[in-house]
Formats: structure tokens, sequence, C-alpha cells
């Protein structure tokens, strides 16, 4: 279930990194700004027309073969993990990144110029409070393919631990952790990204690596290293020699960690689950994990999350006074019995709703709506929804008995549950997007007896009455 931390934070001005793509070779420009509340982490392509912009969501990865990539409608933008695990490392909840290329720059193959560039704008809090997806089970994925597997646990705060095996001699078996976010600027942000020469080779000869030289790549060699290849290489880096160190891995390089190979596995793991969307309070052990896991995963912890948020009765004490009762809400309201549907409400705040309606066997449409099994008819619990989401509307002005609600819209209406006679039905709209001109967007739902039952979009607009 969610729960509401801390408040949320962004950065306090913009600031820009130039380097080259390590896929595209091209130079590229990545120019981080502020962000509104609850927007979270987006991309902006401002390279091509319309300046089109991609939310940082595992819905979106369409590639993982070489990196995370994220595409809606048919613009991409590669190799995200990197700059989103900097975002995460520092506690930063919405940024606006906006891409003068298709990915951001690889500088050194880490995150470590990220974190400096963000430090240096400076970071703020917001408003609003940060939501935290708090584990109360153990949540995994595995694939048996290639035997990678992660695990999600409860812990008290977000916690990573990575097991590699690359089944090699020059590495083997290597793993790293952190306990706290707190950690990953000094601990895991200048792990670089790394390959193993024959990775290297089929990139290079497929033109695939092209912007990649041996300042931000480490590469392990585990294989012999013969001339045609050592050719290759110093036409790809451009360099006059180059040889390999007694550790086993190119020139040119000094590790920063024994194990820097598993910690930017750890790096790319926080960046992929960034996608999820949400912050976790939880450990993630992740054994052999790769793009593809990684964001398979994210997908999986993003679904459940949507679903429990969905399914979320809010927590109503029907034994106390409530906020308005039904003599009230006909002061408010110009509806009246049989069609007004709802009996009480239970909280206002600037952002939501919360009403009820005990539905007994009485009700007018029981006569007539399958009088041998009677349920209660969709439309009505729609209806009734949507007098919900007036009453908050009408809050919002000092003589809500001198203005009408009227529907303009309602969207991606859904219908899980049956409501019968007995059942006392909970709702709660929730603002969508600020209320202008009298419109008022909202994201209802309706529960009953402890599951959603119905939930639809609902747009309305309050109008002066003629008699006012």
């Amino acid at each position: 279930m969610a729960e509401k931390k801390a408040k949320q934070r962004t950065i306090q001005n913009e600031v820009s990194l130039t380097g080259v793509g390590l896929h595209t070779g091209k130079n590229v420009t990545i120019t981080f700004k502020p962000a509104p509340e609850n927007q979270g982490y987006v991309f902006k392509r401002v390279d091509l027309e319309g300046q089109p912009s991609i939310p940082a969501e595992a819905g979106y990865v369409t590639d993982t073969q070489r990196g995370t990539t994220l595409e809606k409608n048919g613009v991409a933008v590669h190799t995200t993990e990197h700059v989103l695990a900097a975002c995460v490392g520092l506690e930063i909840d919405n940024l606006l990144m906006e891409l003068t290329e298709s990915e951001p720059p690889i500088m050194d193959g880490s995150s470590k110029f990220f974190i400096e560039a963000l430090e240096k704008a400076g970071i703020q809090e917001q408003e609003a409070e940060r939501e935290e997806y708090v584990v109360k089970e153990v949540i995994s994925y595995q694939d048996p393919a290639s035997g990678s597997e992660i695990i999600l646990m409860p812990a008290d705060n977000y916690q990573v631990t990575t097991m590699v095996d690359f089944e090699t001699k020059i590495l083997g078996t290597q793993n790293a952790s952190i306990k706290h976010l707190s950690e990953f600027k000094k601990e895991i942000s200048n792990a670089r990204t790394f390959s193993f020469l024959h990775e290297l080779e089929m990139l290079l000869e497929h033109g695939l690596i092209r912007g990649g030289d041996l300042n931000n790549a480490i590469v392990y060699v585990d294989k012999e290293l013969s001339q045609e290849t050592m050719q290759k290489l110093k036409v790809a880096f451009d360099k006059e020699s180059i040889s390999v160190k007694p550790n086993g891995i190119l020139d040119n390089l000094t590790l920063h960690h024994p194990n820097e190979a598993a910690r930017h596995k750890l790096l790319d793991v926080i960046g992929d689950l960034a996608l999820i969307g949400t912050r976790i309070k939880g450990k993630v052990i992740a054994n052999k994990p790769g793009h593809r896991v990684n964001t398979e995963f994210a997908k999986k912890v993003a679904k459940i999350i949507k679903n429990e948020k969905r399914n979320q009765v809010p927590e109503v004490d029907l034994t106390v006074t409530p906020l308005m009762d039904i003599n009230q809400i006909m002061k408010m309201l110009p509806h009246r019995p049989p069609f007004l549907l709802i009996d009480k409400i239970f909280k206002i705040t600037d952002k939501y709703v919360v009403g009820s309606k005990n539905v007994t066997m009485n009700e007018d449409f029981f006569r007539g709506h399958f009088p041998g099994a009677p349920v209660m008819p969709g439309v009505l619990i729609v209806e009734a929804m949507a007098q919900t989401g007036g009453i908050f509307i009408l809050s919002t002005v000092p003589d809500p008995e001198n203005y009408l609600t009227y529907f303009m819209k309602i969207d991606k209406v859904k219908f899980k549950q049956k409501v019968t006679p007995g059942d006392t039905l909970i709702f709660k709209c929730d603002l969508i997007t600020p209320i202008r001109r009298g419109i008022c967007h909202m994201q209802g739902r309706a529960f009953a007896n402890g599951k959603l039952c119905a939930e639809a979009e609902l747009m309305a607009q309050i109008v002066k009455s003629k008699e006012s």
C-alpha cells in the first residue's frame, strides 16, 4: 500500500552537460530543468519538431539490448539508465531533461558527472508529499533463459544488492550493496560501464558503438588479443598503442573499485527501477541483473502499485458524525429523492472528496432492475460518483446554492463488482487537473465490501443557476 512520506524535490536552477552519445557518436547536450510536483522524470527531444516528451516510465521501454531505450509515438531516447540513477541517488523526484540528440552523453560511463551537475544546480524541496510504495510481501521476477532474478522484499528503507557471475576467469563472481540512497554518490556513482572484448568486437563490427573510447568504458579482455583486433581497437579508439594491464583490462583506465563491474550493475538496477515511477521502501536483491530483467521487473512492480492504488479503499469510520449529512447535502445539491444518490460526505480536501451511500432494498430502481436478483444500475453508480464530485466543486464557491453542476464528459468507465441491497458504497473523487473556469476534471472510484466496484474519469462544470 502507498504511504506518503517526505516532501518531493526538484532542482533550483537549470544546468547543462555536453558530451558524446555512446552509440550514436554524436555530440549531445543534456539540460536539466526544474519540474513541477508530481511530474516525475521526463525526457524532451528539443532537436525534433514539436519538442516531444517521453516520461521515464516502464511502459515506454522498447529495447534493452545495449542500454534502456524509451519510446513514445515513434520518438526514442536511448541509454537512459545512468542519468536516471543519478536522479534517484540524489533523491530528486521531478526533473525535466532536454536532449539535443537521441541519448544522453556517456561522459565517463558512470553517473558521476550527472551527480555533480545536479548538485551544482541545487536541490530544493517542494510542497507536495513524496509518495512511497511500502513493500509488504515479496515480489519476484525470473528470466529462465538467462538465470537472472530480481526479488523485492520488505525493509525499513530502499536498499539494493547485486550479485553477478560473469562466468569468466577475468571477473568471476562479484557483489555490491547499498543500505541507503545516501551511499549512492560515494560508493556507486563513479562505477563505469564495462564490456568484454568479444562484445566490443561485435559492436564495432556492426557500427553500434561510435562514441566509445578507453575513457568511458572498462574493457575486460576475456580472450587472446590478436594483432588484427589490436589494430581495429587502435582505429576505433584513435590510440597509437593499446595494451592489456595485469588485471586484465585495456590500458588507459584504473579501476575505481575492485568490484566496479558489480557496482555498475547496481547503478543500472537503480536507474532502470526508476521507471517504476514511485519511490520504493524495500530491499532489492538482483542476481545476474541486466536491462531486460530490470525493466520487466519494473513493469511488474508498476502494475502491482497501480492495482493496489486503484483498489485502495478510503479509510472511513461510518460510525462518526460525517462532515456533511443528508440535510446539508440537499442544501448544496439540487437533486432530490429518488435521484439524490449520496447520503454522507466524510472528507473534503483541496484535492479529493470522500462520500458514501447506503444501498437498501427500498430503492426505487430495484423495483424494475432485476427484481428477482436486484443489482444497482451501473449508470447510477456513476451518477452517485458525479454527485460526490459535485459536492467537491461546489465547495470551492462561497454560495453553492446559486450554482448547478453539469456533466461535460465521462471517460474510461469500468465496472468491476456488482452492487446489491445491503451494500455501503464509498466514493472517492480525486482532482486530475486544477479547477479552471468552473470546470472540474476528476478520477472517480466507487468501493463496496472492500473492493473497487466502478471507476470513471468525470468532467463537470458549475454554472450560475437562472434563479440566482
